[in-house]
């Protein structure tokens, strides 16, 4: 074993492997795998080797369609075969629920490239005939789905990365993981100790231990997964003859279980919903080659559907029942990336689905570490994506609950309850009693909606208008009429200070850095021209900024941020970042009566001279220290108020006393999402992502070019000068009882007119770089990233697809969000747009101006 290298990838499995095969490929040779046994000794060698493109999460799914393409390309260069069985595969709907469900994921599957198709359950049989096609409504085809060999794969990857100059060394566990001054690591193991300039994370179900040993404890948790095995079957052998084909996998919800053909019998799996965890606390490490007890009693309840709804497989002899561990993150995907606060230290870990996932996540991770950007939004699979409320109790929960829920269906407006409460204001009590229904944003409890009173506050899950529909409404019109509060501590907070503050945010920031007492938005861009911020940022004083963002992203940001701190010059050591978190609440007051409301509570003038549009003020406000930003998402007049948690009680009861005489309204979460619609206004991670470029998103204003040297602005001016591609844009909906949820294609009626490749959305093609390490322009398009222009329907065709939207109450739209081509982008024609919802092609018109307050008069006055 040589006792120097570039990377150290630490875990056999089949990400492991895939990960040293994509850093081979990248050109790094200097790299090896170390592995406690043999490769494949954790979940890789038991599991049922299934795969499949479709996912909840396009991004997601993209990098499984890479998955399943890579096969091919392994075995080539490997010579190791990977045993694939193309068979194609279907999910099966016994509900209209479900039904809607599966018309969503079709109609993603239009701009993501899949070639899926909604059949009935009587073709569905004929591809499976041991189904009773009565217990349906409807199914999914998908033909890109199958299963391979396990182990058989783990090792192409393996071989294919030797070839490619990479080392593996077996049998030798890593003991512990320190770093030098100079940012090395030492990978110390039973052979000797290795240092190393990066280390991954592949342990699988050690992956949790490996972290340990620097400090991180990752949201992940290993559970029991059963599948049995039945005896070779007649009727599969008599399908296999008479067709010449395979049965195909089907997917079952209402059984919570999983089937496909294994030799001449059936394999079939469950989700159940009396799900147990494996090693909760500590895995061992002497565990390797070994099964867990099968316990078929657990499963008993799936499989009593299964049988009823397969009552072929039920007359069948079990050979076999295997019962082994995986690992899940609280949500289900994988945790990749660079961890927070650790210089060169990644994870690839908690891949439960390793041969749909764990090319793409091999991908990803090799482009993150050889040329600093990942390639793809991989933004559902980003370890940072977890805040530190993710505890090991916290886990647990949530992946049980995610686990039993794996076939289940999430509806847009559902709020899952596992580990609930984590987080709270000091306003929890109050806003429960005042009928609130609550959210989880980010593991902060966050009010959604306010029920009437004397109605149960709960949501009643629907894809369609629910039962929030009618109070959001109210909370809209009053506060657009009068004024509204909301509870806004769901917000990121962070206070940047020191000498040469202001130079680092300008480098890291798009817009000019405020004058004192001032705001400004400004996107922040990636070296790729790409968006990965949007911030509110105030000057509180002399090398003192106030930021706000997403709340999801602080973990995400404060890694760019550390990642680019002043290391050389007289600001090395001088700027400081603080992250409030929750140690920093927030209130906000909006609509025409808020400036009359908060002249109550403060002893300041706050008329509109005094305090104007975009001013930032430290004041207190029903006698309590706060800072007042003279701004609102909903578009209209309003103040952000942020005060310390102490605090927050005695402000709001200051707001709700002094605004009773104005017709004060309590407003959630869902009401503000309602107005920022009508004010054409972009939200992080649906409009704005690292997808895409600064123009293509519509920030043009916020973007000053002649702002030389902050990061990307050259690809930013080459954005603007070349054109973008896409363009970010508002639509106005003829929906009927469904409003867009997000991911529906847009189609346009443009007959053969021709707009140029499109990428697909949620992702784009791996760059390439040059000798000199910059990207070669265009590069992404060439490689993967296809063009939905293919989908037609005559002369409509599918041309872009919705980021977000719902319903606008107060102009009683249905609104919705997405990019389309850029040459299309200003067509306000009726008749060029539709909108798929639900199966359902709407009308859609583009409404460039924002029908709330077009100019921005009401918020300036």
């Amino acid at each position: 074993m040589k006792s120097h290298a570039k990377a150290v990838v630490i875990g056999g499995g089949v990400v492991g492997c895939s990960v040293l095969y994509h850093l081979a490929k990248a050109g790094w040779t200097d790299i090896m795998l170390i592995e406690r046994s043999e490769l494949t000794s954790g979940s890789s060698w038991h599991a049922a080797g299934g795969f499949h493109t479709l996912n909840g999460d396009p991004n997601v799914a993209k990098l499984q369609a890479y998955t399943v393409q890579l096969y091919r390309e392994i075995e080539a260069l490997s010579g190791q075969s990977c045993s694939l069985h193309l068979t194609g595969g279907v999910m099966m709907a016994d509900t209209p629920e479900r039904m809607d469900f599966l018309r969503l994921a079709h109609a993603k599957g239009r701009y993501l490239g899949m070639d899926t198709e909604l059949i009935t359950p009587s073709e569905a049989k004929a591809m499976f005939p041991l189904m009773d096609e009565t217990n349906f409504v409807g199914a999914m085809w998908d033909p890109v789905e199958g299963h391979l060999d396990p182990s058989g794969t783990t090792h192409a990857y393996a071989k294919a990365a030797r070839k490619l100059g990479a080392e593996i060394v077996l049998r030798n566990r890593v003991v512990e993981l320190t770093q030098e001054v100079d940012g090395t690591w030492n990978v110390v193991t039973e052979q000797g100790t290795v240092k190393a300039e990066h280390v991954v994370n592949c342990g699988g179900l050690w992956a949790r231990e490996i972290g340990r040993m620097v400090g991180v404890e990752l949201p992940l948790l290993a559970m029991e997964h059963m599948y049995l095995l039945t005896e070779p079957m007649p009727e599969v052998e008599e399908f296999n003859k008479s067709t010449g084909r395979e049965m195909i996998g089907v997917m079952d919800f209402k059984g919570e279980i999983y089937t496909r053909q294994e030799r001449n019998g059936i394999l079939l799996g469950t989700y159940e919903k009396a799900c147990k965890p494996w090693s909760p606390v500590n895995t061992p490490w002497d565990f390797g080659h070994e099964l867990l007890q099968p316990d078929i009693d657990r499963i008993a309840p799936s499989l009593e559907i299964g049988f009823k709804h397969f009552p072929g497989i039920e007359k069948a002899g079990i050979k076999q029942i295997i019962n082994g561990p995986f690992t899940f993150a609280l949500d289900g995907n994988p945790l990749v990336g660079p961890v927070q606060g650790l210089t060169n230290f990644w994870c690839a870990c908690a891949v439960m689905a390793g041969f749909s996932q764990g090319g793409g996540v091999g991908l990803a991770l090799s482009n993150w570490m050889v040329h600093g950007d990942p390639g793809f939004d991989v933004w559902g699979m980003d370890v940072a994506r977890f805040g530190e409320w993710a505890t090991l109790r916290y886990t647990n929960a949530k992946v049980r609950e995610n686990y039993s829920r794996r076939f289940s269906i999430r509806f847009p407006n559902e709020e899952l309850p596992a580990a609930r409460p984590a987080q709270t204001t000091p306003l929890y009590d109050t806003m429960l009693a005042n009928n609130a229904v609550m959210g989880d944003s980010w593991g902060l409890e966050t009010p959604l909606w306010f029920a009437p009173k004397g109605t149960e506050p709960k949501d009643i899950v629907s894809f369609h208008r629910s039962n929030d529909f009618g109070p959001i409404g109210e909370e809209v019109r009053a506060t657009r009429e009068k004024v509204g509060v909301t509870e806004i501590a769901n917000f990121a907070k962070y206070e940047v200070s020191g000498l040469g503050s202001e130079d680092f945010l300008n480098r890291l920031m798009t817009n000019r850095m405020p004058k004192t007492g001032r705001i400004v938005l400004t996107p922040m861009l990636n070296e790729f021209g790409r968006l990965i911020g949007d911030f509110t940022i105030a000057k509180a004083g002399e090398e003192r900024f106030m930021i706000w963002s997403s709340s999801a992203a602080q973990k995400y940001h404060m890694r760019w941020f550390e990642k680019h701190l002043p290391k050389d010059g007289p600001g090395a050591s001088q700027v400081r970042i603080h992250r409030f978190d929750q140690t920093l609440v927030g209130l906000s007051i909006a609509g025409p009566k808020s400036r009359d409301l908060l002249q109550k509570l403060v002893d300041v003038d706050v008329s509109t001279k005094a305090f104007r549009f975009m001013d930032f003020r430290e004041m207190a406000v029903g006698g309590a220290p706060c800072m007042v930003n003279r701004i609102t998402y909903t578009g209209d007049l309003g103040y952000e108020i942020w005060m310390a948690p102490a605090y927050q009680r005695l402000v709001y009861k200051a707001i709700k006393d002094a605004g009773e005489e104005f017709g004060l309204v309590d407003f959630g979460m869902r009401a503000l999402l309602s107005m920022r619609l009508e004010k054409n206004f972009p939200t992080w991670f649906r409009e704005l992502r690292p997808i895409y470029g600064p123009f293509e998103g519509a920030m043009d204003r916020f973007v000053k070019l002649e702002k030389n040297g902050f990061i990307g602005c050259e690809a930013a001016a080459r954005e603007q000068a070349e054109g973008p591609k896409l363009r970010r844009v508002s639509f106005i909906v003829d929906a009927a009882d469904a409003d867009v949820m997000g991911d529906e294609p847009i189609w346009a009626k443009v007959g053969g007119k021709d707009y140029g490749t499109v990428e697909k959305p949620h992702g784009y093609g791996a760059p390439r770089f040059d000798a000199d390490g910059k990207e070669v322009p265009g590069s992404r398009a060439a490689e993967g990233a296809s063009a939905v222009r293919g989908i037609v329907d005559g002369d409509w065709r599918v041309v872009g697809w919705v980021t977000s939207g719902g319903y606008a109450h107060y102009i009683k739209k249905s609104m919705a969000q997405g990019y389309v081509p850029a040459a299309l982008a200003a067509d306000e024609s009726a008749g060029l747009f539709e909108i798929e919802i639900l199966g359902s092609r709407r009308r859609a018109r583009i409404n460039v101006e924002p029908p709330f307050d077009p100019s921005g008069e009401k918020m300036r006055t």
